[in-house]
């Protein structure tokens, strides 16, 4: 079953909430790639309507209990799938975050890894794999640790010429798709 080899524990982002306006109304899909780029047009020719459906069924918030460790994974903040927490964030946003009463909370969308601890509570971006933000090159990623209550930011190299051709051949035009990847 294809399903079945997919990851347990994921979450809709910003960008599948687009795919998903751009299939209900095709007319939306110009605006988004004057600003996005043609991820979402490639995106619509190359996924089945298996991948489409796994898509469709992401929640925006999941809850994941790890040997005790309660766990939350939002796109954006946990109260908006579109809201950008970077580090700097007012100290209210994190003691919302906070309120949330998980133990560890797991964050994306801004592409920009931190860590910051409100009480019990460790609230983490990982970083992007493929976009990072935060000039640092390569694939960021994150192992936490349930027993001591740790997370480790790591950032494996890759070759990102590929993807920077991609980016080159497909929208020669969105300069900023191409300087994410390789600016430090």
């Amino acid at each position: 079953d294809l399903l079945s080899s997919w990851p347990k524990y994921a979450v809709r982002g910003n960008h599948e909430a687009m795919l998903f306006r751009v299939i209900e109304s095709s007319n939306c899909l110009v605006p988004i790639e004057s600003k996005y780029g043609s991820g979402l047009r490639q995106a619509l020719h190359r996924l089945t309507d298996d991948h489409l459906a796994w898509l469709h069924s992401l929640p925006e918030r999941a809850t994941i209990e790890i040997s005790g460790v309660r766990i939350l994974l939002a796109h954006g903040a946990p109260w908006d799938g579109d809201c950008y927490l970077y580090p700097d964030a007012a100290e209210e946003n994190w003691s919302r975050v906070a309120d949330e009463n998980f133990d560890l909370v797991v964050l994306g969308h801004t592409h920009y890894r931190f860590q910051h601890r409100v009480g019990r509570t460790l609230i983490v971006n990982p970083g992007s794999v493929g976009q990072a933000r935060d000039r640092i090159v390569g694939a960021a990623w994150a192992i936490f640790d349930s027993e001591d209550m740790v997370c480790e930011q790591l950032t494996e190299p890759y070759d990102i010429s590929v993807v920077v051709e991609e980016a080159r051949t497909h929208d020669p035009d969105k300069l900023y798709l191409q300087e994410v990847l390789t600016r430090r």
